[in-house]
């Protein structure tokens, strides 16, 4: 029998997966923003439906304000220090054009969307976008 090349296999231990890649992450702006939301509302939570107008912003919410199911994907949790995770969903019918992709939220001077938290700010929330890496895609089970 040919010996395993790998020390740590050899030894009975494995390495553990990676976790899968990040699909959602912010600018330190817009960590500033949300931590000044989240001391006006409370537990907070971003939701990306891809329509026309005000609904291609991802759209800022009090937790729970803006009900998700089964037409929603969840992309993750940002984490915000001083403002705890704040979830962050998209549209299913968004996410099959966006699946490929890493977003980014971001803030900007201008009149936030309609029902979006930061619309009197001042600010304006916005999605950066890439595409993400084959090791992402990989962890995600996307390639």
């Amino acid at each position: 029998m040919a010996p395993d090349p790998d020390p740590a296999a050899a030894s009975g231990l494995r390495t553990p997966p990676e976790p899968p890649a990040a699909r959602v992450a912010l600018t330190p702006a817009a960590a500033d923003l949300l931590r000044e939301l989240h001391a006006e509302h409370g537990p907070l939570m971003f939701h990306q439906s891809g329509g026309c107008c005000d609904g291609s912003a991802p759209m800022c919410y009090p937790a729970g304000e803006f009900l998700t199911g089964g037409s929603d994907v969840h992309l993750g949790d940002l984490d915000v220090p001083g403002a705890g995770p704040v979830p962050f969903w998209m549209a299913r019918a968004q996410y099959a054009y966006w699946q490929h992709t890493h977003l980014t939220v971001d803030v900007v001077p201008g009149r936030g969307a309609g029902f979006s938290l930061e619309a009197p700010t001042g600010l304006r929330f916005l999605i950066r976008s890439r595409l993400l890496t084959d090791g992402e895609l990989a962890s995600l089970g996307l390639l």
